[in-house]
């Protein structure tokens, strides 16, 4: 049976590659974004592959504005089955250098943007799928984007709520969160830059793997979907060596995200859409980034996790007859 979706953030990046792999399959599309030149456009592209579509201009941060745009919606396409909550905003730049109306915008939309599109579909839903588009940087915060880790932790805290509740209430609406790693996005030359340096993205996945995610884990029951090979392992480090991981980036945190070029201070599109409509879902990562469909349910990511570890263990036994003699002389000189 044909899916009626609604995306939030659909006119470019994840949202407009997840509106594609949707619409590819003849189901019906919803788009909620601030853009209208961007949203006319992918109107245009779907129409093309034979999609019903209805496009509505809203800031995911006005809640009423995100119940008007559900109720249009589902009067030109009909009951929504599948919601996707996937607008989000940030802003580059250590936390002593940010604007309290900056953290409060990054929280607005990527939190309580989906907050508010979650009401939006349970005020309507009496079955279907609410698909919440997280980040590994809702497991692990990284410096340089400490509002939005914030917000992307705040989702992972309201959804595991929510879904305990579903549960209770035995309702027919299921949630899924399905957690990414850096995706090639237009959002590396939209988001508002603080630091003086271009921004970068480490090992990204093309904006494509991220959609076939989001469209499995809303056509599939599973509670979490997990994005990328190294996504299992780096939650599973951060749970059981924080304090490591803490030196770590704050060693490798910073070039990880910034390159050498010099940027120059960049407003974004955190108050206001990002001007031009000609981008679509890929960014400027193309050459560097990855189409490997690694791809993984909660079990299948416990899987790859442990058996990193038991590498890492394997390793560490293997390499112990060479330390040894270094720990033990090391010890010795610390008594001293």
């Amino acid at each position: 049976m044909a899916e009626i979706v609604v995306i939030t953030g659909g006119s470019a990046g994840i949202g407009r590659a997840t509106a594609r792999a949707f619409a590819a399959r003849g189901d019906s599309v919803g788009l909620i974004a601030r853009g209208t030149e961007r949203l006319d456009q992918a109107c245009a592209e779907l129409e093309a592959l034979g999609a019903r579509v209805h496009t509505v201009s809203a800031d995911v941060a006005d809640a009423k504005a995100v119940d008007r745009a559900a109720e249009e919606i589902e009067a030109a396409l009909g009951p929504i089955t599948v919601w996707i909550n996937n607008a989000m905003a940030t802003v580059y730049g250590p936390i002593q250098s940010l604007q309290a109306d900056e953290i409060k915008r990054v929280t607005e939309v990527t939190y309580l943007g989906a907050v508010n599109g979650t009401l939006a579909a349970l005020k309507r839903m009496r079955a279907g799928t609410i698909v919440q588009v997280s980040s590994i940087l809702a497991w692990r915060a990284m410096p340089v984007q400490g509002a939005y880790c914030g917000a992307k932790f705040a989702l992972r805290g309201f959804t595991e709520a929510l879904r305990s509740e579903l549960i209770h209430d035995r309702s027919q609406v299921r949630l899924t969160m399905v957690h990414l790693p850096g995706i090639n996005t237009p959002q590396f030359d939209w988001s508002r830059n603080k630091t003086g340096q271009e921004t970068k993205v480490p090992g990204p996945y093309q904006p494509e793997v991220a959609a076939e995610a989001i469209l499995f884990a809303a056509t599939h029951k599973r509670r979490d979907v997990f994005v990328g090979s190294s996504t299992p392992p780096a939650i599973l480090a951060a749970r059981l060596a924080p304090g490591l991981i803490d030196q770590v980036l704050a060693r490798q945190g910073y070039t990880q995200q910034l390159g050498s070029a010099p940027a120059a201070l960049s407003d974004g599109n955190l108050f206001e859409p990002a001007p031009g409509g000609t981008q679509s879902a890929r960014g400027r990562f193309d050459a560097e980034a990855s189409s490997r469909r690694d791809i993984y349910s909660s079990r299948q990511a416990d899987a790859v996790a442990a058996g990193m570890v038991a590498l890492g263990a394997v390793g560490l036994l293997a390499a112990a007859p060479l330390l040894a003699p270094a720990l033990l002389a090391r010890a010795v000189l610390r008594r001293r």
